[in-house]
């Protein structure tokens, strides 16, 4: 057995507890580690080159392999052996390669430093690959972000339904609001306040497909003269709005631009209004992009702590009115569009190739356990400028009135309705 074979059979030995991982080794020989079961994991590294990657840089190497075929998997799901990696190795914050990790947290700041030409070359590199990608395995209305589900097993196409709605009601629309959508997408959420909210909105993306489709489901609802598409840098928008909303984009801006770009959210937002900032966040604390992520999925893009967050959004001027933690239920859209996925695999494979289909699988099934083991969450920024900009309970988000929807907005100092209905 070679170096690198030793080594990697040395670390296995001592690291896996939990669940059953049969190696073969470049050479044929095989090994066996962790407890005895019934439905091991079995994987077969095809050449010393690739033993050697994994063991120097795992947290990269892993997924390379997997995708160009220098790691195969013979026996279990590509779930079963992540997840037996998230378990014996990546608990608590911790990583598999100390050396490579220290490097890019410490250089951190300049992966993600992204100025405006590199930010539309990197949602480029993700968005613009092709929309019939994203209509194997998203729900009805493409929404490719966290999806809502109050109860298990809640249908996709209603958790994404009921993830619009929440969101709605934690702006407090009104009608005859303007609303500005930071990061539109293929415009689902625009297009979804301004049909049921009767409110106007301007949706911006620096991505062409999208782009281009949101402005074609626009026309095709009638909601053209409401909803306004726009491929724009966010940094250089200069009108007010009653709102300002934001799913799924903060994670692309990197760390260096938080200020620059909360500062945007208050020069946009209006005095009274309110914003809601919907993004992944990173519960053990700072930290740095996983590097096979950053290279294939996501350039330039970093997942932050709360830690972070807040400091910027106080500089800016803005209060936090409230922080909600969506737990799990990331996992669990996740869960259901790598079944949408596999379920369509030979068409991805027709559109692209049998490694894009590995490379995707990989993607979403490591992120799904990284929701799983607690790695990364949801946040739920609710800000504004003033105390009352929203109200004083969450019992608006959960209760329905029959005289006053619980979508409306209860400020005393913005909705002369809201006197009335506390007298109630």
């Amino acid at each position: 057995m070679s170096l690198w074979s030793a080594i990697a059979r040395n670390k296995l030995e001592h690291s896996v507890r939990k669940g059953r991982l049969d190696v073969v080794f470049p050479g044929g020989k095989s090994a066996q580690f962790g407890p005895h079961g019934d439905d091991p994991v079995r994987i077969a590294i095809q050449s010393e080159a690739w033993m050697r990657r994994i063991v120097l840089d795992p947290e990269l190497q892993l997924g390379e392999a997997y995708m160009e075929g220098g790691l195969v998997l013979e026996a279990g799901d590509l779930y079963d052996l992540l997840d037996l990696f998230w378990t014996n190795f990546l608990t608590h914050g911790r990583t598999t390669s100390a050396l490579p990790a220290f490097f890019r947290k410490t250089f951190r700041a300049l992966a993600q430093f992204n100025p405006q030409d590199r930010s539309a070359r990197n949602v480029a590199h993700h968005y613009d690959i092709g929309n019939a990608l994203y209509r194997l395995f998203l729900d009805a209305d493409m929404q490719y972000s966290c999806a809502y589900f109050p109860v298990p097993d809640t249908p996709l196409d209603e958790a994404q339904r009921l993830k619009k709605d929440h969101i709605a009601r934690k702006l407090g629309l009104k009608p005859g609001d303007t609303v500005l959508d930071i990061g539109c997408g293929w415009g689902g959420l625009a297009l979804h306040l301004a049909a049921q909210e009767n409110v106007r909105v301007h949706g911006v993306t620096l991505s062409c497909e999208q782009h281009c489709l949101a402005r074609e489901r626009a026309e095709a609802l009638d909601l053209a003269e409401r909803v306004d598409f726009e491929i724009q840098d966010y940094r250089n928008l200069t009108r007010e709005y009653d709102k300002v909303v934001s799913v799924g984009m903060l994670e692309h801006v990197g760390m260096p631009h938080y200020r620059e770009y909360f500062d945007q959210v208050a020069a946009r937002l209006s005095a009274t209004g309110t914003a809601l900032i919907h993004t992944i966040g990173r519960t053990p604390g700072p930290g740095a992009t996983n590097p096979w992520i950053a290279r294939h999925i996501f350039p330039g893009g970093y997942i932050p702590a709360l830690s972070e967050l807040l400091p910027a959004i106080e500089k800016a001027g803005l209060m936090v009115l409230d922080v909600e933690i969506l737990r799990l239920h990331y996992a669990e859209t996740l869960k259901a569009w790598r079944e949408r996925f596999l379920a369509r695999a030979d068409e991805a494979e027709k559109l692209y190739d049998a490694r894009f289909v590995r490379m995707w699988d990989f993607y979403l099934v490591c992120s799904e356990l990284s929701f799983r083991h607690g790695f990364h969450t949801v946040f739920q920024l609710q800000l504004g400028k003033q105390q009352d900009a929203a109200p004083l309970t969450r019992d608006y988000l959960y209760k329905a009135d029959a005289s006053r929807p619980a979508i409306r907005q209860v400020s005393p100092a913005n909705d002369q309705r809201a006197h009335a209905y506390a007298k109630k």
